[in-house]
């Protein structure tokens, strides 16, 4: 039964709210800060804020007007450098839980608002025309945003365009799902949901592409159009990736986080990249060493591989490509004994089958770049009782105001020390 209730907030929780300690246990407030007493409407763990009371010292002005309505942002509330601390404890929170090495842990690294390439939009068509925005936390609504100070501004401007050519195909009613990608040649739309266009909204809404100038629309995976093919760089290696597809969020973010893999695969003459995605680490590795790309996304890896043989004039070494799942089949010890180096980034589960292999495998060097501090500190433990030292871990933010965090983390191994991962 929801109450009102006065509460004062002792720290944030992991997913960015503020706790509050009372006698039946934590209860979580959004937007709120540790120190804060605030009015809320509680219904057991979870309340709604109604007012702050007493503001921390940290508590800014949000940046943007649809703050706590949208459901992107959850931290604009916090100071720059109260929002820089908590991030980056997220990180050694997780590797203390894990009795691992905190001292390596590298100052984290910042994006910067309106940097983000990549944006998956809710659509949905009303009788006042197309919806474009976020969909509003715990709800189905989709809030039409006006403005977004995370996305690029190219992609920000092109809302209005966006919702033109939306607006010829999409029927009334049905929430769409609109994957938007910034390439070299334009904005790239992948849009899926359950609709089925006809042939004459089809046909508009490939007129709407090329007079719009959109480098390609997909619907539920079919080109509709394609004027232009997408490129996105991986350092001086282009790729067209297919529609929809996952890309580091911002480009400045995923250089940062590349020169630290590459760095320290500098002396491994055979690397094993695995969950390589279109290819961002393994063509950038491909400069200096033999690489094996191992992914389970089809279109995806054939987008690394195209990348690769249209890129024979940047001298590359020879990278072969796997489809592969490798949460169900990793590869085994055996499997990696040819690999000096190992370079792995999964999804927020982590990699945990994977990385007892590679805990018994012979190989030296590894890099893992992670979207969730709990799983790479699982998986770092993992390794490091298989023998591998942690040098070091570096906190990415590339998730602006939201509790995600990326990071990557750099191990070393001596020969001799491998041990198997059914010995732990």
């Amino acid at each position: 039964m929801s109450k009102t209730a006065t509460l004062t907030i002792d720290h944030l929780g992991a997913r960015g709210d503020g706790v509050a300690k009372t006698d039946a246990g934590p209860v979580f407030v959004p937007y709120t800060l540790p120190g804060e007493t605030v009015t809320a409407i509680a219904d057991g763990k979870q309340a709604a804020l109604l007012s702050v009371k007493t503001p921390a010292a940290e508590r800014i002005e949000p940046v943007c007007v649809h703050f706590e309505t949208c459901g992107g942002c959850s931290l604009q509330h916090m100071g720059e450098d109260a929002y820089r601390a908590w991030k980056a404890g997220l990180l050694s929170q997780a590797l203390s839980a894990r009795s691992l090495d905190t001292s390596v842990m590298q100052p984290a690294r910042f994006c910067a608002p309106q940097s983000r390439r990549r944006a998956v939009f809710s659509a949905i068509s009303t009788e006042k025309g197309v919806l474009l925005g976020f969909q509003q936390a715990a709800s189905n609504h989709v809030v039409d945003i006006t403005e977004c100070h995370v996305i690029t501004p190219e992609i920000d401007a092109a809302r209005p365009t966006i919702k033109e050519l939306l607006a010829t195909f999409l029927p009334a009613g049905k929430t769409v799902h609109v994957t938007v990608n910034q390439t070299h040649a334009g904005l790239d739309i992948a849009v899926e949901g359950k609709i089925a266009p006809e042939d004459s909204r089809k046909r508009a809404a490939a007129d709407a592409v090329r007079r719009l100038g959109f480098a390609r629309l997909t619907v539920n995976g079919e080109i509709i159009l394609a004027p232009k093919r997408p490129l996105v760089a991986f350092g001086d290696v282009t790729v067209s990736p297919p529609p929809g597809a996952f890309l580091q969020a911002v480009p400045a973010m995923e250089e940062q986080m590349a020169d630290i893999v590459t760095a320290h695969m500098a002396k491994s003459k055979r690397v094993a990249d695995l969950y390589a995605g279109c290819g961002t680490f393994a063509l950038r590795l491909a400069k200096n060493s033999t690489v094996h790309a191992v992914e389970g996304d089809g279109p995806a890896l054939a987008a690394l591989d195209r990348g690769f043989r249209d890129n024979s004039d940047k001298r590359l070494k020879t990278v072969t490509v796997e489809r592969r799942d490798l949460a169900r089949r990793p590869l085994t010890a055996s499997e990696l004994k040819p690999y000096d180096g190992v370079v792995f980034d999964p999804p927020r589960a982590g990699a945990e089958a994977q990385v007892r292999e590679i805990a018994g495998s012979p190989v030296r060097h590894v890099a893992a770049i992670s979207c969730n501090p709990e799983t790479l500190a699982r998986d770092l433990a993992i390794l490091t009782e298989a023998g591998f030292t942690l040098k070091s871990v570096t906190p990415i933010d590339q998730f602006i105001w939201t509790p995600h965090l990326e990071a990557v983390a750099l191990l070393e191994r001596k020969v001799g020390k491998k041990r198997h991962w059914s010995d732990m």
